[in-house]
């Protein structure tokens, strides 16, 4: 689910550049949900939401499988291991940043 003349989403974090996706990552980080349980809250059709875990499943971030009459969806950890070491580089630029202020504050009070 893409843009007209947007490059197709086949990664991780174009995956989760979308609002809703990262809504129905978080939704599913709390366990299995069928389409009609991930649509409920969401200000989008049911079709809508289908598009978007088509895109998070070609991301490789959710699996699909089949429980009785509904397609269940969960999430899948490994993918975000990636994401998560990617924003651990980001903390420790963030916690130098803070340290290197903390510093001139104490200097220049």
């Amino acid at each position: 689910m893409s843009s007209p003349g947007a490059p197709p989403v086949t990664d991780v974090y174009g995956a989760l550049a979308h609002p809703i996706r990262r809504e129905i990552v978080t939704a599913l980080a709390c366990g299995d949900k069928a389409v009609r349980e991930l649509a409920a809250p969401l200000p989008v059709s049911r079709p809508a939401v289908s598009q978007h875990l088509a895109v998070l499943r070609a991301a490789g971030l959710v699996t699909e499988g089949r429980h009785g009459r509904e397609n269940r969806y969960r999430l899948r950890r490994e993918p975000l291991d990636d994401v998560r070491r990617w924003l651990a580089t980001l903390d420790e630029f963030w916690s130098q940043g803070l340290t290197r202020l903390h510093g001139h504050l104490e200097a220049n009070p």
